[in-house]
């Protein structure tokens, strides 16, 4: 969701830093895919600061807790986190073909919240994210489309169009739909940071658990 300080490490500041530098300072879920062979297959998660643990401590992010309730269902896997703190579905769409490495056999895409949030109109989100399952089936990657759900206090028009776009490209493209990211969640403050937008520690815990045996049935197909 929108925010203005970045958490995701970005290729200048490697740049600016040394390689070596920057490698060093990475989380070990960012390392290349040869030192996790033993983890499974890979499941990236591209999406914004939801994805990049806006707020929290690194263990208590949604790539880590996924990764820890598919582990639960015996399912062993690396998730590996593409989130970028205030991305769009236009910023996601930019830069998917570098942040989703080859070695993911399954995608999920979480973007659309600061899409509401920047009044984008709907028919824009629809046609990025439109592209960004194109190019998933392109690279042969499965794909789990997490949807939004846009509050009404915005318009009823918008958020019926908005809200309609992850059914529609889900049936269009046939991959697996999510359909409501924050279910279990909501608006809740107890599950809330005190933005009122962003999961806590808690809430990300539901919403893991919830997306796990989603995903987990999604590695499956894959490797069928």
């Amino acid at each position: 969701m929108a925010d203005t300080r970045p958490l995701c490490i970005s290729r200048r500041s490697l740049l600016a830093t040394g390689v070596a530098a920057g490698l060093a300072a990475l989380p070990l879920s960012l390392l290349p895919a040869a030192a996790w062979a033993a983890h499974g297959p890979v499941v990236t998660i591209l999406g914004d600061s939801i994805t990049a643990g806006y707020g929290l401590p690194q263990a208590a992010s949604l790539p880590i807790q996924l990764q820890a309730a598919l582990e639960k269902l015996g399912v062993p896997c690396l998730v590996r986190g593409a989130g970028v703190s205030g991305d769009t579905t236009a910023n996601g769409a930019g830069r998917m073909d570098f942040s989703i490495r080859p070695d993911t056999k399954v995608v999920v895409v979480e973007l659309g919240g600061n899409d509401i949030l920047q009044g984008v109109d709907p028919k824009v989100t629809r046609a990025n994210l439109d592209h960004i399952l194109t190019r998933l089936k392109e690279r042969h990657m499965n794909v789990v489309l997490c949807g939004m759900r846009a509050p009404r206090e915005i318009g009823a028009g918008y958020a019926r169009d908005f809200d309609a776009i992850y059914p529609e490209l889900a049936r269009q493209h046939d991959v697996t739909l999510y359909p409501d990211l924050l279910a279990g969640v909501g608006r809740d403050p107890a599950l809330h940071q005190p933005d009122a937008i962003h999961p806590n520690a808690k809430g990300v815990l539901i919403i893991a658990a919830r997306l796990a045996p989603v995903v987990a049935k999604e590695l499956s197909l894959a490797a069928a």
